[in-house]
């Protein structure tokens, strides 16, 4: 890619950045939230066009119209926000873009599903053909969508934060994998984890606002290094050295059992305690209960049976305004369709959950200079990188959206904190100032739940780790007691004796 230039209204995306990829290389483009580096590849596949600039393959131009033009010359994506049908099935879901498979105007899923089992067999990827991409958690649609991709047949993958719902073991069987795939692959690798672009990439090219501020071998820079020229600051996340919390139970989970959209039990008598001043962690590989555990805590979700119960009150089945009521803060896994409305402004979903409040409003007609204020206040101390505050939510880079989200719920100071994946697309920076801000919550003596497979995360910010398999708890540890090792093979489903 040669001097691409993209312009937005108020934002200048792409400017003048050259990249270039050998073949059987990785590249890692790396750089904080909002540096490009997701627009940049929306050039390569088609889904924007540069204003200025050029694309070669092979030394040759290329001019593509949309991803099929790109994936006709090999290129494959897999997005960070997932691009599937939601009501259709995983099966469907191939079948869109499996050309092959299309008879005149009938379409052989036999053909499909033969793919997609030759495809998850090779790689290892698992998944359910015939489940329905709705009823699936975030990480189960990024297997779906890696496995799309290379039934599309790519030569050139670009993977745009691949690993982030995967365990320790399977994200090293995962970089392993793509080391083989370098045989017949090239491939351009967004992440930030830095640990991962040391294992992976040959060579790492820094964006920073749109500019590319550093390009080289990836070998001759450790993973600090890295940081510090992706943030210009040295990087030191946050450890919980803190004494183990005393105080009175904050959260009670007892026996509940909750169903899943395809209506079997995502938990099973499940049953948990937090207490206020306490962070617990729940570390498990996607799909095994925690959004159905998340859902019903605030109140999304039925309990068929069991008791949540929140400072004393019991809280399972009621409305989700009653849970919030009653002082419930919640960072859902779903930024894009539980924690923000896209089509609102940035100040709108910054005050979104207390609007009707005498903060914000006055006989139903809310006070726009309250609104504007804190949102103003919210922007700077989070630093959430936008044109304004008036731009719409839903126009953000991922890790300015989990931004906005964080910045409402935390300055609302709740008595309770369920944060589902918190720092999940974010730069290291990022997560350093989202870890200070959660411990700083832990020590004003407010309970934590924190649902992560970000064992790093996890095993810096907990007092106690439950690891959940298959919708239970398989152990409670001490912070002091996990190792990744032990933690992953909890999370794998094999008990300790």
């Amino acid at each position: 890619m040669e001097h691409i230039t993209k312009r937005f209204p108020g934002v200048l995306a792409s400017d003048d950045i050259s990249i270039s990829v050998g073949e059987g290389e990785v590249l890692a483009l790396v750089g904080e939230n909002g540096a490009g580096k997701t627009t940049l590849m929306n050039i390569l596949m088609g889904l924007y066009q540069s204003d200025e600039g050029r694309i070669l393959i092979n030394d040759r131009e290329v001019h593509f119209r949309g991803p099929e033009d790109a994936f006709r010359a090999g290129l494959g994506m897999v997005h960070q926000t997932y691009m599937l049908v939601h009501n259709m099935t995983v099966l469907e879901n191939v079948a869109l873009g499996y050309k092959n498979a299309w008879k005149h105007v009938r379409v052989d899923l036999d053909a499909v599903r033969t793919r997609i089992e030759e495809i998850s067999t090779r790689y290892g990827l698992s998944v359910n053909p015939d489940a329905y991409v709705w009823q699936l958690s975030v990480g189960e649609q990024q297997r779906v969508e890696l496995v799309k991709t290379l039934c599309l047949g790519a030569r050139f993958l670009i993977l745009d934060e691949p690993t982030s719902a995967l365990t320790p073991q399977e994200t090293d069987e995962l970089i392993a994998l793509l080391k083989n795939m370098t045989k017949e692959l090239s491939i351009i690798f967004i992440s930030h984890k830095l640990q991962e672009v040391k294992a992976l990439s040959s060579k790492v090219t820094i964006l920073r606002h749109g500019k590319v501020v550093f390009s080289g071998n990836t070998d001759d820079y450790s993973s600090q290094e890295i940081a510090a020229k992706m943030t210009g600051h040295e990087i030191v996340l946050p450890k919980n050295r803190a004494s183990m919390p005393d105080g009175e139970e904050a959260l009670g989970i007892d026996g509940i059992t909750v169903m899943s959209d395809m209506g079997t039990k995502a938990l099973d008598n499940f049953s948990l305690s937090v207490r206020s001043g306490e962070i617990v962690g729940l570390a498990g590989v996607s799909g095994n209960g925690q959004r159905e555990l998340a859902e019903a805590i605030n109140g999304l979700r039925p309990v068929e049976s069991g008791r949540i119960v929140l400072l004393g009150k019991e809280i399972q089945n009621r409305s989700a305004h009653d849970v919030i009521q009653a002082g419930m803060g919640y960072i859902p896994e779903e930024r894009n369709t539980e924690g923000i409305v896209p089509s609102f402004s940035i100040m709108e979903n910054l005050a979104l959950k207390d609007i009707t409040t005498e903060k914000f409003s006055s006989h139903g007609i809310v006070k726009k200079d309250e609104e504007e204020k804190n949102a103003i206040r919210l922007v700077e101390g989070f630093d959430i990188r936008c044109p304004g505050i008036a731009t719409a939510a839903g126009t953000l880079s991922g890790g300015n959206i989990q931004k906005v989200i964080l910045a409402r719920e935390i300055d609302r100071k709740p008595e309770f904190l369920v944060a589902v994946y918190p720092t999940r697309g974010l730069d290291m920076g990022a997560v350093e100032f989202i870890h200070q801000r959660l411990l700083a919550i832990r020590e004003s003596g407010i309970g934590i739940l924190l649902i992560s497979e970000e064992l790093d995360e996890i095993m810096n910010l907990s007092d106690r780790i439950a690891v959940i398999y298959k919708g239970s708890v398989q152990k409670i540890l001490n912070r002091d007691e996990a190792t990744k090792e032990r933690l992953g093979i909890l999370m794998a489903g094999v008990k300790e004796e």
